[in-house]
């Protein structure tokens, strides 16, 4: 985490959004692109949650933008759209990790490739490291 914005919250929960919701949008291209074999649906729905973590951390720099050019002035109605935004953030990846889990239990190319499953549950501890900073930081307010 990056401590240039001392306490300013919505700058270092935004900046822990942005760094993650890119690790996980490249994470379904790393699962894609592991796991050859893997399912068509599979392979459809990782396609899916990989717009979804595009247009999620497109977002999360919007508002990163807004607030640099605000000076450092945070309304209200901008403050509760950030902990709404990251609130969705965070449970996007709850989401993803259901997902991944999911694929960990169901798909066969996965459950016999150690090396695949190896990698999923980092991607899983990952976003759940997301989670637990998110939450650590929201709830510092």
């Amino acid at each position: 985490m990056q401590f240039y914005y001392g306490n300013q919250m919505p700058l270092r929960v935004l900046d822990e959004a942005e760094f993650w919701k890119h690790q996980e949008e490249e994470h379904t291209v790393v699962i894609r692109e592991l796991v050859v074999n893997l399912e068509q649906e599979y392979v459809e729905a990782l396609k899916e949650w990989e717009k979804e973590f595009a247009k999620a951390h497109h977002q999360v720099i919007r508002y990163i933008e807004t607030l640099n050019r605000s000076g450092g002035q945070v309304s209200q109605e901008l403050y509760q759209d950030i902990l709404q935004l990251t609130s969705f953030c965070l449970e996007q990846s709850e989401q993803f990790i259901q997902f991944c889990r999911t694929i960990m239990e169901e798909s066969d190319p996965i459950r016999t490739n150690p090396t695949a499953k190896v990698v999923l549950n980092h991607i899983i501890v990952e976003s759940e490291y997301f989670i637990g900073v998110g939450q650590t930081i929201l709830y510092q307010q």
